[in-house]
């Protein structure tokens, strides 16, 4: 004997309203990293690009930056390369080219959490807590449901205000 499930008001637009919140809920909690996490599909047909990646898992931000450098002449619209360019020079030091790119990042996707992160972290280096807050308040607007890019500069925030920098 079949079983059907009860209608509710709305009926079963009701049920499927609520699977598909329990299926964001789920595709949202999986792991997702700033850097790690490309928005556009081009690693597959730049060596460059796909280079640079290599380079920042090594940490060797000299080569990513030269590498992606390369790749931004190709593609300067790649709001990914910039947010590549703005991570490996702010972990070499070279803040002023870090904001530069991170805003680069920003201004061809408003909406780039990873950037939105990696900036507000290198404001912290810079000591300006005001700026950081600004994009992580951004952040807690882009993430409709928990991100790992909100969450990490919050908790940086938190130590930067703690003294733990």
């Amino acid at each position: 004997m079949d079983r059907e499930l009860p209608i509710v008001a709305g009926g079963n637009r009701a049920w499927r309203w609520l699977a598909g919140f329990a299926f964001a809920a789920m595709v949202a909690a999986l792991p997702c990293h700033a850097v790690e996490s490309d928005t556009t599909p081009i690693a597959a047909s730049d060596a460059d690009y796909a280079s640079g990646k290599l380079a920042i898992e090594a940490r060797d931000w000299d080569a990513a930056i030269k590498y992606f450098s390369a790749a931004a002449l190709r593609s300067p619209d790649n709001a990914d390369i910039q947010n590549y360019l703005g991570f490996a020079n702010r972990r070499s030091g070279k803040l002023d080219a870090a904001f530069k790119h991170y805003q680069g990042a920003l201004k061809l996707d408003p909406r780039h959490r990873g950037a939105h992160e990696y900036i507000g972290e290198a404001y912290l280096m810079a000591n300006n807590l005001a700026k950081a807050e600004e994009h992580l308040a951004a952040l807690d607007r882009l993430c409709l449901l928990p991100c790992s890019e909100y969450s990490d500069l919050k908790t940086k925030v938190a130590a930067y205000k703690k003294g733990a920098r």
